[in-house]
Parts: structure tokens; C-alpha cells; sequence
């Protein structure tokens, strides 16, 4: 199962009932220290840009002119501060409490920044701009940020594990599915595409600590107070080794730039405390990462609640990718539209009987990568619940709740080409087949702003449609 276009649903005798579990100016001369200050980023920014195509032309003091350019634009940075602060101190004037400007802590974010983006932007042998603005750089297979960790450095990735058994194979592998590929352009046998992280892209990070991190949370329980909401599909009861799905793609409207609306799988084990391992993998649109509103494809990992370990895509070593013609992190292409064409992604995630690592697979026989066992501590055996479905983060900036929506922004009841589908849902037991769901149960935390509804038939197994539009009459 591949990106598909799905013209029509299989639809059932009977429709099963929705089901729920339960600022501010100073003075001319403040505006010319941030004026100076943003054309300071811009040259750090311009210089970061140059350094990163002399990398990708092979040069092998490109890191060293990377790193002797940066003391010089500190130097400079501090200059204009010691130039414009007798300014302010004579004309009376006074930066207002709550925009004190710190020389000191803005030199060490910027360091920070510098030294992160060195560490996980790794040299390419290729490198070329996706239509939507990214760059991608194609880095040698056993250069990536997994192998920055310490017990991978020095290896290489796996060799492909033993798929599941009743795995339908009919299904042949997408052309396309990401925007960057769309250019014609492509990575050489022995590297992985990566999307470049930019300065941007961590500075719009509420920390530099939590970038390519999902806030502290709950996962399935009613999460009004962390501002999280689902509609979900769970199994659990049971030992699981795997999940399988067809997601429908759409790109919903989100409101506020700290918010994200995503579809995608959970395999999760340990309990709902500090302890929790989880592995996700799915689309997501999320301003605050990407810095735009395309659906784009993710993973996600993490073996203590969200709290220290693990991160979206390649953003800090875990997961291996060893796949040259997928970039996690990229733009998905094509989406659905409302009353128009439908298209989803196939996606599986399962356990290798062999070596024990939990694997991704994109439509039949695109293997992604995987996330080695030694990562987790629960997961490292089984997962104990697996979840499909939809999340969005309501911030409540405005007083009330969001207007971020979840799936394609309509409800569930709407049906096929209106509503947002997840469909051919399965599992893996601990033989390494593939099986059809049981024992399954729904949630809809907040069902008057997004809700879910299941089926089941001969040609789509086990179905559901779910979402929202968030804010309405019965969602204030």
C-alpha cells in the first residue's frame, strides 16, 4: 500500500454509530539595536548557507571555515551592542523590564544554535532544493545521525529483515511521494536524503532543548489539561509486535504556531508514567518544526514519556534510515481534497524476529529503517497497545479552543472524500503474521470538537473515519 488515489469507498450494508470512550515600542533607538541584531542573524544565516553548499561540493575545509567564521560574527555581534547601549544610557531611554537585552545569554543561544546545527547537519555528497524551499542533503548511509551514537558508531545499517507473513504484496511501490522528489532530482545508491535544519528552524523552538521534541504529555488519556486531544482506534490486552495502516492525507488548517494536527500509528509499551516507550510514525502538519503547513511524513521515538530521550525524524541519533528515496521530515505530495481526489500513504511498523530492531516500511517494499532495540526498554520485547488516529494541540492562545483541525477538518460522519480515513488496520503477533484487529476500542476525548467512527468490510478490513473542526457552536 502505497501514496494511492482512492476513487470510491467500499461501503457496508450498515453505518456503525459514532462510539466514544469516555507588544509594545520604546523609542527610536530600541528599534535600531533590534534592526542591527536581525541583520546580524541574517549574515550568520547567509554564512551558514555558504558553508553548507561548500559541503556539499566536497571540500574538506569546509568545517574549519565554518567554525573560524563564526568568532568573527560574535565579535561583531558584541561590537554592536557596545556601539548602540551609550546611545540608550544618554538619550534617558531604557529597555521595559520584560525585553531586557541580555548581550551575554543572545551570545550563548546563538553558539548553541551554531554547534547544534554542526553536530546534525552532516556533510553530503549531494545536495538540491525541494520545490517547498528545503534542502536536501544526501549523506552517506553511515554518516548519519544514528551512528553519532555510541553504540553505533563504527557500523553500518542492517540488512532488511523478514517482512510479515500474509502481507499483501499486489500493491507496487510509489514513483513519488514527496515533494522533493518531484524536481526529477535523487540521492546515489549508498546515501539517505535528510532535510537540512536550518537556524530558523530551531529558533522558532520554544527552547533550544525541546527542538525536534514533542511537549511533555499523556498519550491516550484525556489530556484537557496538557492541551492535547485525540480520536483514536487502540488494541490492547495483548503482546503485539507490529501495526499496519492505510492513512488518508490532508493538510488541515492549524491556527497557532505552537500547535500541530497529525494522523498517524502508535506502538506503545510500559506504563502511562516516566517509563512510557513509544514508536510513531504517520504525517503531520506543524508549523513550529517545519515552519509552513505542508502534511509531511515523520517518525517519532521516545522511552520515557516525551521527557529526555528520543525526537521527531533524524533530529538526534536513534533512528537508522537506509533508504535513499525517502526523506522523513519532507513534504507529502499529493494530498486530498474536500469532494475531490483521495490519496494515503501505507504504512508498517514491526518487530524483527531476527535481531530484534522495530522496522518501517512505506507502501510494499520500501523499507524506511529501523529503530534498534537497544533504544528502548519496554519495547526492547513486545509493545502492550498499538493506536491509530488523530492529535492536535489546543493551545487556547485566544481564550478559547482552537480552530486547529484534525484529519481533513470535518466530522466523522461525513464519510469518504469529506472525512479523513484510516483503513486495512492490522497487527503483528509474535509469529510474525499479520492479523486483523480484536479487542479494539475507541476514543474521542473531545467529541464535540473531533470524533471518530468505525467499520469494517471485505475490501478496507477494519476502517475508521475521524476529526474536526475544532472551534464550533458545540466546541466553544
Amino acid at each position: 500500500m502505497d501514496m494511492k488515489e482512492i476513487d470510491s469507498v467500499p461501503w457496508t450494508k450498515h453505518r456503525n454509530k459514532p462510539f466514544c470512550v469516555i507588544h509594545h515600542t520604546t523609542g527610536q533607538q530600541h528599534q535600531c539595536i533590534q534592526t542591527q541584531i536581525v541583520a546580524l542573524k541574517q549574515t550568520t544565516a547567509q554564512q551558514q548557507r555558504s558553508s553548507n553548499e561548500l559541503v556539499a561540493s566536497h571540500s574538506p575545509t569546509s568545517h574549519k571555515t565554518h567554525s573560524s567564521i563564526i568568532p568573527m560574527l560574535l565579535v561583531a555581534f558584541l561590537l554592536v551592542v557596545s556601539l548602540v547601549s551609550p546611545a540608550l544610557s544618554d538619550s534617558g531611554h531604557s529597555l521595559p523590564a520584560n525585553q531586557t537585552f541580555h548581550p551575554a545569554s543572545q551570545l550563548n543561544k546563538l553558539k548553541r544554535v551554531t554547534d547544534y546545527l554542526t553536530k546534525i547537519n552532516k556533510p553530503a555528497v549531494k545536495t538540491f532544493q525541494s520545490p517547498d524551499g528545503d534542502v536536501i542533503d544526501c549523506v552517506l548511509s553511515h554518516l548519519q545521525p544514528a551512528f553519532d551514537h555510541p553504540e553505533l558508531k563504527g557500523q553500518k545499517p542492517l540488512d532488511p529483515p523478514e517482512r510479515p507473513k500474509g502481507l499483501n504484496t499486489t500493491d507496487t511501490v510509489a514513483k513519488s511521494f514527496q515533494l522533493w522528489a518531484e524536481s526529477g532530482e535523487s540521492c546515489p545508491e549508498g546515501t539517505v536524503p535528510i532535510r537540512r535544519t536550518t537556524e530558523k528552524d530551531v529558533l522558532r523552538a520554544i527552547s533550544i532543548d525541546r527542538y525536534g521534541r514533542k511537549p511533555v504529555r499523556h498519550v491516550r488519556r484525556d489530556s484537557s489539561g496538557s492541551g492535547h486531544e485525540h480520536a483514536v482506534l487502540f488494541v490492547n490486552g495483548d503482546q503485539y509486535y507490529g501495526a499496519k495502516a492505510g492513512i488518508n492525507v490532508w493538510a488541515p488548517q492549524v491556527t497557532d504556531q505552537y500547535e500541530f494536527s497529525l494522523s498517524q500509528i502508535w506502538v506503545i509499551s510500559g506504563s502511562f508514567g516516566h517509563d512510557l516507550n513509544t514508536i510513531e510514525a504517520g504525517w503531520q502538519v506543524s508549523p513550529d518544526l517545519y515552519g509552513d503547513k505542508n502534511p509531511r511524513f515523520f517518525t517519532y521515538w521516545t522511552t520515557d514519556a516525551y521527557q529526555a530521550t528520543g525526537c521527531y525524524n533524524l533530529l538526534c541519533s536513534g533512528f537508522v534510515q537506509t533508504n535513499n528515496r525517502v526523506a522523513i521530515g519532507a513534504a507529502i505530495s499529493p494530498k486530498s481534497y474536500y469532494n475531490g481526489r483521495q490519496f494515503d500513504i501505507g504504512l508498517m511498523v514491526w518487530k524483527d524476529p531476527k535481531h530484534g530492531h522495530w522496522w518501517l516500511e512505506f507502501g510494499s517494499g520500501l523499507l524506511v529503517g529501523y529503530w534498534p532495540a537497544f533504544l528502548f526498554s519496554h519495547l526492547r520485547t513486545h509493545a502492550s497497545m498499538v493506536q491509530f488516529g488523530g492529535e492536535i494541540v489546543n493551545s487556547r492562545s485566544s481564550g478559547y479552543h482552537t480552530a486547529t483541525q484534525m484529519g481533513s477538518g470535518h466530522f466523522a460522519e461525513e464519510g469518504f472524500g469529506k472525512a479523513s480515513y484510516f483503513r486495512n488496520l492490522q497487527v503483528v503477533d509474535w509469529d510474525n503474521n499479520l492479523l486483523p484487529l480484536t479487542n479494539l476500542h475507541l476514543l474521542a476525548d473531545h467529541p464535540n470538537c473531533y470524533d471518530i467512527k468505525q467499520g469494517r468490510n471485505n475490501v478496507w478490513g477494519t476502517y475508521f473515519y475521524y476529526g474536526g473542526p475544532g472551534r464550533n457552536v458545540k466546541c466553544p
